[in-house]
């Protein structure tokens, strides 16, 4: 019906982890987001074309976000929240965009964000249930808008050189937040 489509590169050695064992998660995505992806590994270049049977061209961008994920350092199993859920957003952080080619910079603030043995990640991880990677000099983030938003504020802050205790209290005020608004939704009008 639409004879759209969108090229993007990832890194090569990515590509592999695109394509899956025998070809099985390029068939998974292509099967489940009803597009086609043309994969050159010499570059890195995918070109994602909509299926004859794909009606909504929204998928072209949505699976344009998911080759993006897995390309930026997601595990495809991760990724696949953006098929699974369509309220899964995609968010990356683009490091050079803040400390522009100072690869000092960069490292200091992955080390930061990633925290002693992880603990950093995986503290924004559990308190906002949105998965985080690092790789290369971006930082990822998948989830709903809302845990999406309160990830990236996060990652955010410590950018900015807030301390850590000072992220993981805005972390654990927003996680007070989302339950407390979550509780809300299954009361009734009656328990109010």
């Amino acid at each position: 019906m639409f004879n759209l489509n969108s090229f993007i590169r990832i890194p090569k050695e990515r590509v592999g982890i695109l394509l899956g064992s025998e070809g099985k998660t390029k068939l998974y995505v292509e099967k489940h987001m009803k597009i086609a992806l043309e994969v050159d590994s010499e570059d890195g270049g995918i070109t994602i074309k909509l299926a004859k049977d794909q009606d909504d061209p929204s998928m072209l961008l949505r699976a344009k976000d998911l080759v993006t994920a897995i390309g930026r350092g997601f595990a495809p199993d991760v990724a696949f929240r953006l098929i699974r859920n369509e309220d899964d957003v995609f968010d990356l952080i683009d490091l050079r965009i803040v400390f522009g080619r100072s690869e000092a910079d960069i490292r200091r603030v992955k080390s930061r964000i990633i925290g002693s043995e992880g603990k950093t990640r995986r503290l924004i991880e559990e308190l906002t249930e949105a998965n985080v990677t690092i790789y290369g000099h971006t930082v990822g983030i998948i989830g709903s808008y809302e845990e999406a938003n309160i990830a990236r504020n996060a990652v955010q802050m410590i950018i900015e050189g807030c301390e850590h205790k000072t992220v993981y209290k805005f972390l654990q005020r927003k996680r007070s937040e989302m339950k407390k608004e979550k509780m809300q939704l299954w009361e009734t009008p009656k328990d109010r």
